[in-house]
């Protein structure tokens, strides 16, 4: 099995505890997922702040429109450090995605670590190197120009 990385980061004009209370928030994914990808939550009674063991259910579609189901699950959370999700259920392989939150000077750095491992094999690795790498840049430089606009326009944010 090929284990592929991305890794992000990103400086945020805000505080910790602002960019915590944000990130930390899964009901904040639809804002930061772009709508093409028709990003919906499916958990019943989603809490407004995760924690360890709590189990997230969505629809994407990130291929032709066709629906996906994908699950994850909040595998550690370190209260404005960092938390980790895995998938238990979807489209990857493997799928394990760290956030770090630093204070950095008059803000946070963020960073996204992503190891995840493409299914299928032989055509697994050829839709990685076709669409799947782009398509999760893509979803990542999204989340930036977003969170930009969010946090780092107003020079009140912190």
């Amino acid at each position: 099995m090929k284990v592929y990385e991305l890794k992000k980061e990103q400086f945020l004009n805000i505080s910790l505890d602002k960019a915590w209370d944000f990130f930390s928030s899964p009901k904040n994914l639809k804002e930061i997922t772009p709508d093409y990808l028709g990003f919906k939550i499916t958990s019943k009674n989603l809490e407004d702040k995760m924690y360890a063991g709590q189990i997230i259910s969505y629809i994407v579609k990130p291929i032709l429109g066709i629906p996906i189901r994908w699950t994850t699950e909040i595998n550690h959370v370190d209260d404005k450090k960092y938390f980790v999700d895995t998938q238990i259920f979807g489209p990857y392989t493997l799928w394990h995605h760290k956030h770090f939150f630093e204070e950095h000077n008059d803000g946070v750095l963020m960073t996204d670590i992503v190891h995840y491992a493409m299914p299928l094999g032989f055509l697994g690795r050829i839709a990685q190197r076709l669409f799947v790498k782009n398509q999760l840049e893509a979803i990542f430089a999204y989340r930036e120009q977003i969170t930009e606009k969010l946090f780092n326009n107003d020079q009140n944010n912190v």
